[in-house]
């Protein structure tokens, strides 16, 4: 026979569980939105800080193993330039999917330069994160970038993450 006491425990303990399940999802939110404003501001440190140290950066351009590769990325020349010219990385609005403490959150994004004639879009990029509930808050252990130029890569990376699979 279970008591208003066990009802009140077990209801307390689900909203909890829920509570904490709306938590991670807004943080691991956040934290994808934040690289556009922060790799177009030249903010290696806090780029990097959104990896884990041993995390990588899988894109087409590169791969980055590491925070040191990731710091270095964002103040390399080249990107240097991009940010000089005018430059937007616009991540859309990610899916996310925990797991414990793993997570994986797929989305869209955009680099848009500025030139001669005003904005262009550059790229159009499928993403796919792996990321880690760490002392710190969650962290990228993986992102997985490729164009979406028709290879059959790139969309399999948004339907994986979409469905909460590692690619």
């Amino acid at each position: 026979m279970s008591t208003d006491a066990d009802t009140t425990t077990d209801r307390l303990a689900a909203l909890e569980r829920r509570l904490q399940a709306l938590e991670d999802e807004r943080e691991i939110t956040h934290l994808v939105a934040g690289y556009g404003p922060l790799v177009d501001a030249g903010a290696a440190e806090d780029v990097a800080a959104l990896w884990t140290e041993d995390g990588v950066y899988d894109v087409d351009e590169a791969f980055l193993d590491g925070g040191d590769a990731i710091r270095a990325m964002v103040t390399s020349s080249g990107h240097q330039k991009w940010i000089e010219r005018g430059c937007a990385h616009v991540l859309g609005p990610a899916r996310v999917t925990v797991d414990g403490d793993e997570a994986v959150a797929v989305c869209h994004s955009l680099m848009v330069v500025h030139g001669e004639q005003g904005f262009r879009v550059r790229r159009a990029t499928a993403n796919h994160f792996q990321l880690r509930r760490t002392p710190a808050g969650w962290r990228v252990t993986t992102r997985t970038s490729r164009v979406l130029d028709g290879r059959p890569e790139s969309p399999a990376l948004l339907g994986a993450g979409a469905r909460g699979e590692r690619p």
